[in-house]
């Protein structure tokens, strides 16, 4: 079996992210013979300008060159306000311009995240999914994510204490990794 580098964006800069904890929980379930999932960080990027485009901020300069290099692209997203947080939008506008220069064109996604309500992060991930196809990113479909975070569900360190939790995490990765190796870039 394959193994893919796969990059992984956090759709939340805060120190408390629950979904920080839940890509924690990611890499440490990840089949290693399988998926290698590396952040690629957001915190740093500057705000999106088109006056930029002509001398890429280095800071964004290197993060559209991690999508570039990832085999795919895992991102868990919280929910603000029924979208996507204005940190991963700007991230996402920095990965695709200039115009003609779009770092995601091609590169596989899958999207997941976690909230404390009920609902998990299905508003969020509906736009986001919607972005990722403008940006024409073949994204993951089924199964979705939509993880209600409960006290002690995920540890500080990425520790899951539920087993059926993990068990259905441990699925989407191996369902994720079949989708990174059916739309694997061609070299």
């Amino acid at each position: 079996m394959t193994t893919y580098n796969i990059g992984f964006i956090v759709g939340s800069v805060s120190s408390t992210s629950i979904n920080r904890r839940l890509a924690n929980a990611l890499v440490k379930l990840a089949p290693q013979a399988e998926l290698n999932l590396t952040e690629i960080p957001i915190a740093n990027l500057p705000y999106y300008s088109a006056d930029h485009d002509a001398d890429i901020p280095a800071a964004a300069a290197e993060f559209k060159q991690a999508v570039e290099a990832a085999d795919g692209v895992i991102i868990v997203t919280p929910e603000y306000n029924r979208s996507v947080p204005g940190v991963l939008k700007n991230a996402l506008d920095t990965a695709s311009r200039p115009w003609g220069q779009n770092s995601f064109q091609g590169v596989p996604t899958a999207v997941l995240g976690a909230s404390i309500g009920q609902i998990g992060t299905a508003l969020a991930q509906a736009h986001l999914r919607s972005i990722l196809a403008f940006l024409d990113s073949p994204d993951l479909q089924q199964p979705e994510v939509y993880l209600q975070m409960t006290e002690g569900l995920i540890t500080e360190d990425g520790e899951i204490t539920n087993d059926a939790t993990a068990e259905f995490l441990l699925g989407w990765l191996r369902t994720a990794h079949a989708h990174f190796e059916l739309h694997a870039k061609q070299n």
